[in-house]
């Protein structure tokens, strides 16, 4: 963390305290300062993510993923300090017979059947931008209100579309988010962004 600090000149200073120890988290896990430094792939907080990430985390909420791979990388002796539920169906049996009969991509079934789980709770999308879109869908037309959306889809197609339309809808609907505008992301920030929101909680209870 040091050299990091050491690194990223003025642009931390772009972020609240508590919304750099989230960025830092980042670029350690990635070694990337564009996620600090770039126009388009440095991270946005809307107003009160932190805040709304802490109070679901302190809620016991639970934490709706788009692939197998952010709970794998989430740190499980804060997952269970915190009792929090960590959920992806994107590999039952149920979302790929589902996806294939109405010929739909598993993320977006697999969000869909997660409806349940993402009111009031955290949705990590760090891979699909279908998951995005349908959860931006459910927002928009049915009323879903997750406290923290956590949008960063990667690739070339779709992505940035997606963290668009995602932040514009979540405006309008009052959905606290972390996002970036850009291709960069992956399942690898999300759960980064995860740890450190677990780390900041933790470190609110010591206090």
């Amino acid at each position: 963390m040091q050299i990091i600090e050491e690194e990223i000149g003025s642009a931390k200073y772009n972020y609240a305290s508590d919304e750099w120890i989230v960025v830092r988290r980042i670029i350690h896990a990635t070694a990337d300062f564009d996620y600090a430094r770039s126009t388009i792939d440095s991270i946005v907080f809307s107003r009160n993510a932190i805040a709304s990430a802490l109070s679901a985390i302190g809620r016991r909420c639970s934490i709706v993923c788009d692939t197998d791979i952010i709970p794998a990388a989430l740190n499980k002796s804060a997952l269970k300090t915190l009792g929090l539920e960590c959920i992806s169906r994107i590999s039952d049996p149920s979302v790929i017979e589902e996806a294939r009969r109405c010929n739909r991509t598993r993320a977006e079934v697999a969000m869909r059947l997660m409806r349940d789980h993402i009111s009031n709770g955290i949705v990590a999308v760090g891979n699909a931008p279908t998951a995005l879109y349908e959860l931006v869908r459910m927002v928009r037309d049915d009323g879903v209100k997750p406290m923290l959306v956590i949008a960063l889809p990667v690739g070339f197609v779709s992505a940035v579309e997606s963290k668009v339309m995602m932040m514009s809808v979540a405006d309008e609907h009052g959905v606290e988010y972390i996002s970036n505008r850009g291709r960069k992301g992956g399942s690898t920030v999300v759960a980064a962004i995860l740890n450190a929101l677990f780390k900041l909680y933790m470190q609110g209870m010591r206090e």
